[in-house]
């Protein structure tokens, strides 16, 4: 059964776009939408087509594959066919001179071909709109991402320490806990705004494999599967015991994603100073939730915790060597990696709805990054956890 975003959502979705449009563009006539996952948050539907939005006038889905599956999927009011960008452009007159499209994902050649069909001379960036609005989450969204964090915890915490066996490789763990996880109800890819960032599900990393050197902007490493497919995990690294294991996985329901990090120890304890270092983190992203409420910024936060954070302790703390990243958590929602970030730099206030992934990690050398991350939602009481309160580090002996 397909379970199909309701018109209502849809609505007040592109509502608040054009509103949002609106303020920071006044003399906007036409946005252009070409990204599925952004076609998807305003039509419920992902195809290879167009969704052009017009100031004045009904936006419309132009679908050349599949216009059929389209009608199945969704229920936004204007979707029409099409065979090439003609005869979308033919249904608009007196095309403006901007159009205002999505500067972070359309590559020139789309941007050419786009112009060789709407007679634009210029466009503008919808990028920090289209985030903005799709930050906060309605009710709708929020449901299926707690459907997510309840699914997520359960894996993470249940699961996985019953799937981690000596002499299993990095790959093994990754491959069984995405079979799991499909088969228990995530659905089955872990979706990146940046530009040019794959991931198949997540990071696995036995000891020293989770500070190995990676282009991904995150804390944690990997070794991956090759220099070709640097992700997932390694087929050589194999569990021993005294490991410490750090598993770094995305889940998500019907399009939402959670983030979540947990560790565990194999076969034995760690020593006493690395347990303490973990704990710190623990209580640092325990501080951090305590002020995800609206009305406080970002850059707020991140100056906050990073001021009391010692200078010993900030050696390699959200990274190892010289590749610490710069925030202490982000927005997560249809992409893992939205906004807001807790970071420098990122001054609008928060909102109630907001959903943020914190990650204070730490890494060690010889052992591995310690840490955490959970999936939050800002409340006027806090940051809200919605993937579970196990501090890690899950002894397996």
């Amino acid at each position: 059964m397909i379970h199909k975003v309701p018109l209502v959502e849809l609505q007040t979705r592109m509502k608040r776009f054009q509103e949002q449009m609106d303020m920071s563009y006044p003399e906007w006539e036409v946005a252009i939408i070409v990204s599925k996952v952004n076609q998807y948050y305003f039509t419920g539907t992902m195809q290879d087509g167009i969704l052009i939005i017009l100031r004045n006038g009904e936006p419309t889905l132009w679908v050349r594959r599949s216009y059929e599956r389209a009608l199945d999927e969704s229920l936004f009011p204007s979707i029409k066919p099409m065979k090439s960008f003609r005869d979308a452009a033919a249904a608009i007159k007196n095309f403006p001179n901007t159009v205002y499209l999505e500067t972070e994902v359309v590559p020139l050649a789309l941007y050419q071909r786009l112009n060789k069909y709407f007679p634009f001379t210029g466009s503008r960036g919808i990028d920090a709109q289209l985030a903005a609005v799709r930050a906060i989450k309605s009710p709708f969204e929020l449901s299926l991402m707690e459907q997510a964090g309840n699914l997520h915890k359960r894996i993470t915490e249940e699961y996985v320490p019953r799937m981690l066996r000596e002499g299993m490789s990095e790959a093994d763990l990754g491959t069984e806990l995405f079979d799991v996880m499909v088969k228990e109800g995530h659905h089955g890819i872990a979706r990146f705004g940046m530009f040019n960032t794959e991931m198949l599900f997540g990071q696995i990393g036995f000891g020293e494999g989770s500070i190995y050197p990676s282009y991904f902007n995150g804390p944690g490493g990997s070794y991956g599967l090759s220099p070709a497919v640097p992700l997932l995990g390694s087929h050589r690294r194999k569990l021993k015991k005294g490991d410490l294991v750090f598993v770094d996985v995305a889940c998500g329901v019907e399009g939402y994603h959670t983030d979540k990090t947990m560790t565990y120890m194999f076969g034995e304890s760690l020593p006493q100073e690395v347990i303490s270092v973990h704990q710190e983190c623990v209580a640092i992203q325990n501080k951090i939730a305590e002020l995800l409420k609206p009305g406080v910024t970002p850059a707020f936060i991140y100056e906050t915790i990073i001021n009391g954070v010692s200078p010993e302790f900030m050696e390699n703390f959200m990274g190892f060597g010289n590749r610490r990243v710069k925030f202490l958590g982000h927005g997560i929602g249809l992409v893992i990696d939205e906004t807001p970030v807790i970071a420098e730099g990122f001054y609008d206030f928060l909102q109630e709805g907001m959903t943020i992934a914190l990650e204070p990690k730490k890494g060690i050398a010889g052992i591995g990054m310690v840490g955490i991350e959970n999936t939050f939602i800002v409340t006027p009481q806090g940051g809200r956890c919605i993937t579970g309160d196990n501090p890690g580090l899950i002894p397996v002996y």
